[in-house]
């Protein structure tokens, strides 16, 4: 029997994600982290990007998660997303597009936009195609 925990990915719209997993790999706020069956318990930020795990029969499932925590118990973990994606609900036209409008307005010089809710849209969309890049690799296409 391997040794497994369970996870739930969770936003503020819906469960995600609930079942055994080997492996959760995600982006803390202070570095990447890995988390296996026996972690120490821990709570941490989570910032905009991938949420790899490893499910009990071996199969990898990437989801993208906006930001969050995450929460380590001895037998179980919870990934609670301000917004959680699973790779097949994402659109990287949507992300790519998403990213050049926040760019514009980063440099647009008239004074009227917003500085930091473009900041955000950046990162979000940036993180977004990280994560569809990631799952690319994965899949070892180059699309």
């Amino acid at each position: 029997m391997a040794m497994t925990v369970h996870c739930d990915i969770v936003s503020a719209e819906r469960e995600i994600f609930s079942g055994l997993v080997k492996m959760i790999v995600a982006t803390g706020t202070l570095g990447d982290l890995g988390v296996t069956y026996g972690h120490a318990p821990l709570l941490t930020g989570l910032e905009p990007g991938p949420v790899r795990i490893v499910k009990d029969n071996g199969e990898e499932e990437i989801y993208y998660v906006s930001g969050g925590y995450l929460e380590v118990q001895p037998y179980h973990v919870t990934v609670l997303a301000d917004t959680a994606l699973r790779a097949d609900d994402m659109d990287e036209a949507a992300a790519q597009e998403a990213k050049e409008t926040a760019q514009k307005e980063l440099t647009n010089q008239s004074g009227e936009i917003d500085y930091s809710k473009a900041a955000v849209q950046l990162a979000e969309a940036a993180a977004q195609l990280r994560t569809l890049q990631s799952i690319r690799k994965k899949l070892g296409s180059n699309k």
